[in-house]
């Protein structure tokens, strides 16, 4: 067998599809949650604390020297961690959201009690039919 062929198998499967559609979907969905916390979230509270950006603290370690022309500005930028942890609890409430209902629908469909097979209803007929006779 080739390797491009083995490599059509592969991606045939519907494992790999499955993940690339689930990868694709979080990249779009992430661009979503850090939009909404950048511009939804963090103005309003800015507002609250005095117009405070929380992206742009930083507590400085080494100034920039403005008579040299590159950056040598050393900083520790905990407002953009303080952004990004935001962003971590938003989209891991949402995945805790959706394994719930996950979850939900599984425990729904075990409590649900399945139809019996042709089979079974066989044997319930016979068991009945022997139980009938004296």
């Amino acid at each position: 067998m080739s390797i491009f062929s083995e490599f059509r198998e592969f991606i045939a499967r519907g494992n790999v599809i499955d993940l690339a559609v689930g990868v694709i979907i979080g990249a779009s969905f992430n661009k979503i949650v850090e939009s909404l916390v950048t511009q939804m979230v963090m103005p309003p509270i800015g507002l609250l604390t005095g117009g405070l950006d929380f992206s742009k603290l930083q507590f400085v370690l080494k100034p920039d020297d403005p008579a040299t022309a590159a950056s040598e500005l050393v900083a520790i930028q905990y407002g953009a961690f303080i952004n990004t942890l935001i962003q971590f609890l938003i989209v891991a409430w949402v995945i805790f959201l959706l394994v719930k209902g996950v979850n939900t629908l599984r425990r729904n469909q075990a409590e649900a009690p399945a139809a019996p097979t042709p089979s079974e209803e066989l044997l319930t007929e016979i068991r009945d039919l022997l139980k009938s006779k004296p």
